[in-house]
């Protein structure tokens, strides 16, 4: 194989700003190539300062592993993976990066998009006799701003679900400012931005608000809270922050009603598809999230949207440019449903930034 990497800065068209006052105005990015004969695999991990993840550490480790990477035979994608965990033991962003160039390689050699590689079934019309479900619809990310805002961006993207991001001294007052406008789903994500009393207090009022669900409202090593919190709430409670690695699926099922699974930190398509069985073993809700990945990213995603009951996956809805063509928002004029993604792989083209 034939390793290729870069750096990548899309726009935000709002500055994104969550719990704790964290703030950015682009996503930067690492994007890889994977390149064998015709055929080419692509895959992203994004920069994240709350976990110390820079685009310049991970092209290092790149450059200095690259031989080995591109001396790889590629017969297995999980076998990829394994050779990937064991070579960066402490950076599953990049084995992630990696992980999903190898599945998109792979998928175009076997000429099949990753959903049907991995035996599920993209239906697009549901059957209640037989019980056959679509797709989850992808929600739109409010990031936290005055409630003023937050009012004219849900106006301006009219949306049917959306997930706004919380953590301050107005939560409540935000909530019932958007209820005022919006009669669509709206699910909360703290972030771990709230204490226990917090939360204890909120969540009851949010419920009353019509709130769907509550995404990570304590610290992540809360546990005493969340139990508390899990006997008590009135919503549906997901991990995210609290679950990172396969290791945290079993811990999680004691605390919350659900995890969120993030590609890029449990490392890899690979991985989060064992997520997903155990989970399911464990009676869990699972919810798969973005890390405001760009097309290709949100392309890996989407491929798992059979198996999903929720979906984040609106990184190119947020950007002011894409990377890629094929990843279509609004399937059969219903904003959020996506489109099946039916050509080799991830289903979708790499193109350099392009303006929306």
């Amino acid at each position: 194989m034939e390793l290729s990497f870069w750096e990548q800065k899309l726009p935000f068209e709002y500055p994104f700003t969550i719990s704790n006052g964290r703030t950015k105005t682009h996503q930067h990015t690492l994007m890889v190539r994977l390149s064998l004969g015709n055929w080419e695999g692509f895959g992203e991990a994004p920069a994240i300062a709350y976990y110390n993840v820079t685009v310049e550490v991970m092209m290092e480790q790149l450059e200095k592993h690259r031989k080995v990477i591109e001396k790889f035979a590629l017969i297995d994608p999980e076998r990829f993976w394994h050779f990937l965990h064991h070579l960066f033991p402490n950076d599953p962003f990049l084995v992630c990066a990696l992980d999903m160039a190898g599945w998109d390689l792979w998928g175009q050699m076997k000429k099949q998009p990753l959903h049907k590689l991995w035996n599920t079934v993209w239906h697009t019309q549901a059957n209640a006799d037989s019980g056959i479900l679509i797709p989850p619809i992808c929600d739109y990310t409010l990031g936290i701003d005055p409630i003023e805002k937050m009012v004219q961006k849900m106006k301006d993207h009219p949306w049917p679900i959306y997930k706004v991001k919380v953590g301050t001294d107005y939560d409540i007052e935000m909530i019932k400012a958007l209820r005022q406008h919006t009669d669509k789903p709206i699910r909360v994500d703290a972030n771990a931005g709230w204490t226990t009393e917090e939360a204890l207090v909120k969540i009851p009022a949010l419920a009353l608000l019509g709130v769907e669900l509550v995404e990570q409202p304590l610290a992540k090593e809360n546990w005493e809270g969340m139990e508390q919190l899990k006997k008590q709430s009135s919503l549906p409670l997901f991990a995210d922050e609290s679950c990172v690695m396969e290791k945290d699926v079993a811990v999680c099922a004691n605390y919350f009603h659900g995890i969120n699974i993030k590609l890029t930190k449990c490392s890899g398509l690979t991985p989060a598809l064992r997520m997903i069985q155990e989970a399911r073993t464990l009676g869990l809700k699972v919810m798969m999230g973005s890390m405001n990945e760009s097309v290709i990213g949100s392309a890996a995603i989407a491929q798992f949207l059979p198996q999903l009951d929720y979906v984040d996956m609106d990184g190119p809805l947020l950007m002011t440019a894409l990377n890629g063509i094929g990843l279509n928002y609004s399937f059969e004029n219903e904003n959020g449903k996506i489109e099946p993604l039916i050509h080799f792989g991830l289903g979708v083209q790499y193109r350099p930034p392009f303006t929306k």
